[in-house]
C-alpha cells in the first residue's frame, strides 16, 4: 500500500518520540528521517520504526511526599450541644417558647466544652443563647404584664 503524507508524518512523530526518550542518536535520528520521506510504501514506513515503541513511553510521576506542615488542617468537629442549642432556639417561636431554657442551658454547656476541647460550633451555641435569653425574657415580661393588669383590675 502507497504511503501518504499522514503515515509518514506519524512516522516521524513515532522518531521524534524515540530521540527525545534517547532511544536514538542524533545521527540515526536524522537519516531515518530522510528515508521516512523518501519511503513509497507503509511498509517501508513500518521497518523504519519497528523496533521503536509507537509513541512517546509514558513515564511515571515522581512521588513527592508533601511536609506535614503544608498539609491542610481537619475542620474541628461542631460540637453536638451547639447544634441543639441552635435548634431549641429557632423552634422557639412554634413552641411559644418551651424550648427557650432548654436552648439557654444548652448553649452555655456548649461554650464550655468548646473553650475547653476546640471544638467547632461556637456560632451555633450563641445562636442559641440569644434566642433563647430573648424567647424566655419575652414570655418572663408577658407573664408579669399579665400579672400585673389582673391585680389592677381586679
Amino acid at each position: 500500500m502507497l504511503a501518504s503524507h499522514a503515515d509518514r508524518e506519524r512516522a516521524v512523530d513515532v522518531l521524534r518520540a524515540g530521540y527525545g526518550e534517547g532511544r536514538l542518536e542524533k545521527g540515526e535520528f536524522d537519516r531515518r528521517v530522510e528515508r521516512v520521506y523518501a519511503a513509497r510504501t507503509v511498509g517501508e514506513l513500518a521497518l523504519l520504526v519497528a523496533d521503536l515503541p509507537l509513541g512517546p513511553v509514558p513515564q511515571p510521576a515522581p512521588v513527592t511526599a508533601v511536609p506535614r506542615t503544608f498539609l491542610p488542617q481537619p475542620a474541628p468537629r461542631t460540637n453536638g450541644k451547639a447544634v441543639g442549642a441552635a435548634i431549641c432556639g429557632v423552634l422557639c417561636l412554634p413552641t411559644f417558647g418551651l424550648t427557650g431554657i432548654p436552648a439557654v442551658v444548652l448553649g452555655h454547656t456548649a461554650r464550655t466544652e468548646i473553650r475547653r476541647t476546640g471544638e467547632g460550633g461556637d456560632g451555633l451555641a450563641l445562636t442559641g443563647l440569644v434566642i433563647g435569653w430573648l424567647s424566655t425574657a419575652g414570655w418572663a415580661l408577658l407573664l408579669t404584664l399579665m400579672i400585673l393588669v389582673g391585680v389592677a383590675t381586679g
